[in-house]
């Protein structure tokens, strides 16, 4: 890939800040390789290695796969080698990337928000049935994830998927990863504006395009034209808010530099009113200056949000105007942030007279054989197809009042319920050490067995606490935003090394958007975890305030109630 024909050609009179090192920016001429993943990038455009999986390495089998395509390429197709069985959490630091990984490969489909027919979701259902040994996930990137995949059957899988107008093109790698999208797009009776066709223009412009495939990091995007901001717009590094300008009309916000891991960061907004056919030029603007300036010395500070932390969303928004898009955006205030999250799930009723479903797996995890019985009952009952969500949960919309009741009855039959508990609702779980390389405990049946003890202990629940449990510090399952956030870690327990978690309280998006707190030395054995969240919830019920989220009271409350240690709190088995 040549480096230099990105270059963006400056007027003279923006003035760009310079860092006192080198940091690998394109557009100040620093296009030399700085470390092993920009080399590999240099030496041959990532979205070439389609070819050689198609040609090579699929008929030949796993021991023809290039290193270099193994563990960097093959990530711009969807592609990771998983985790090798037999190899506990303390390795996962210890040994090289090589000796983690199995003959199998995670594989991801990218949705965008796109409205998935029957056919669709019977496509998807049946890879997961013949190739991937039953597994499929929904994530809380709106994609569908396998595991157990073989190289030899890539090509079988990619003509599958092409045939229901899906794919997995740069659903990982240093890419447009897959974009979020509202689930109630189009169809809910409060939406300020549906962004369906900005979506799909910038997919159809940007995605498979080779001057939009090698960004210093991963670059996630968002739009929702909902006011309940149903795709966690605060975490993304580009994300278009829907708003209302007093003579334009229906618009969308921009939001840049927000994002997770271990230096998190909340996206900040810039507070503009850009109207929906020029979305996806705006989109093209702020990708362009994460290509051209980002810092692609360091991978750690390789995300946009630094870049955005350094300049200043004013210079930002200067630099985008004058360079990339030719023009002055529209200002506008920010529309104001809601209360909480939504997910939509349960019955809603649509702009049209017909209803929405929304329907919950536990910590996401489906099959193959689920996604087939789903595929099934959108068939039988009309339904116009489904949405996945940014919370590991499915949408169906387009559901006739007439049925809808016998659709809930048949979806409960197959583990999908539209009237889950709030544990169920509100819990997610990232792929954790059963299959991911970086992973140091197990989430997803950690997970699911905490969902079902804490729905026996607390049955009758009267406010949503979400729990986001993580497998690593990298934050998936956006651990620093959950009422009840879980990064997995090794503990000592009666001087061994457990699994265990690092707990943080109160982190929210939304109106009150802030990152959980974090109680010092203070860790949890995943043996210990029921009974922790046990306490603590019932600390809360005890102390909490008329109307008082979790949330607020964490901000308030006692840190040895936060650590579940104090045994003066009466015990509230239900509410």
């Amino acid at each position: 890939m040549t480096d230099l024909r990105h270059t963006a050609k400056r007027p003279a009179h923006t003035e760009i800040p310079r860092p006192k090192r080198g940091e690998g920016q394109w557009a100040l001429g620093y296009t030399e390789p700085l470390n092993k993943n920009e080399q590999s990038k240099k030496d041959d455009g990532p979205l070439n290695v389609q070819a050689r999986i198609l040609n090579i390495y699929s008929k030949r089998g796993f021991a023809s796969i290039d290193p270099a395509d193994l563990r960097g390429r093959f990530r711009w197709m969807g592609l990771y080698t998983q985790r090798a069985p037999g190899f506990d959490g303390g390795k996962t630091a210890m040994l090289e990337e090589e000796e983690l990984d199995d003959e199998f490969f995670m594989m991801r489909v990218r949705s965008d928000g796109a409205l998935l027919s029957h056919d669709a979701v019977r496509a998807l259902g049946t890879i997961g049935v013949d190739f991937a040994r039953d597994t499929a996930d929904v994530t809380d990137r709106e994609n569908i994830q396998y595991h157990w995949i073989r190289i030899e059957d890539v090509p079988a899988i990619w003509e599958r998927l092409e045939a229901a107008g899906l794919s997995t093109l740069e659903a990982c790698g240093d890419s447009p990863r897959p974009f979020l999208g509202s689930p109630v797009a189009g169809v809910a009776k409060d939406e300020i504006i549906d962004g369906t066709a900005a979506l799909e223009e910038i997919k159809r412009r940007y995605i498979g395009n080779p001057d939009f495939a090698n960004f210093p990091r991963k670059f996630k995007t968002a739009l929702t034209g909902h006011p309940s901001h149903d795709v966690a717009p605060e975490v993304n590094d580009i994300a278009f808010v829907g708003t209302v300008h007093p003579e334009h009309g229906p618009g969308f916000d921009l939001w840049v530099g927000g994002g997770l891991s271990t230096n998190p960061m909340l996206a900040q907004k810039m507070g503009v009113w850009i109207p929906l056919d020029e979305v996806a030029d705006a989109w093209e603007g702020v990708a362009s200056i994460f290509r051209d300036y980002g810092y692609r010395r360091l991978r750690s500070r390789a995300r946009l949000k630094f870049l955005v932390q350094d300049w200043g969303v004013e210079k930002f928004r200067e630099v985008l105007e004058n360079e990339f898009l030719g023009r002055k955006l529209v200002s506008c205030p920010s529309p104001p942030s809601p209360v909480g999250h939504r997910d939509h799930i349960g019955v809603h009723e649509q702009k049209d007279g017909n209803l929405y479903v929304g329907i919950a797996p536990t910590a996401g995890r489906v099959s193959g054989t689920m996604l087939v019985q789903l595929a099934d009952l959108i068939e039988q009952y009309g339904v116009a197809g489904a949405r996945l969500t940014p919370y590991q949960k499915i949408v169906l919309v387009g559901v006739s009042p007439d049925v809808v009741d016998a659709l809930v009855e048949a979806l409960d039959g197959i583990g999908l319920s539209a009237r889950p508990s709030g544990w169920r609702r509100n819990t997610m779980a990232c792929t954790g050490i059963e299959f991911c390389k970086l992973a140091i405990v197990d989430t997803k049946n950690r997970a699911r067995d905490l969902v079902a003890e804490l729905e026996k202990r607390f049955p009758d629940l009267d406010v949503p606490i979400t729990v986001n449990v993580n497998g690593c510090p990298n934050a998936c399952a956006r651990t620093q935003v959950a009422d009840i956030g879980l990064k997995g870690q090794l503990v000592m327990s009666d001087g061994e090394q457990v699994e265990g978690f690092q707990v943080h309280l109160g982190g929210a998006t939304g109106l009150n958007a802030n990152f959980g707190r974090k109680l010092r030395a203070h860790k949890v054995t995943s043996k210990g975890l029921d009974d922790y969240i046990t306490n603590v919830v019932n600390a809360f019920l005890a102390d909490r305030e008329d109307g008082e989220s979790f949330a607020t009271w964490v901000a308030r409350a006692d840190e040895d109630l936060l650590r579940g240690e104090r045994v003066d709190v009466p015990e509230v088995a239900a509410v």
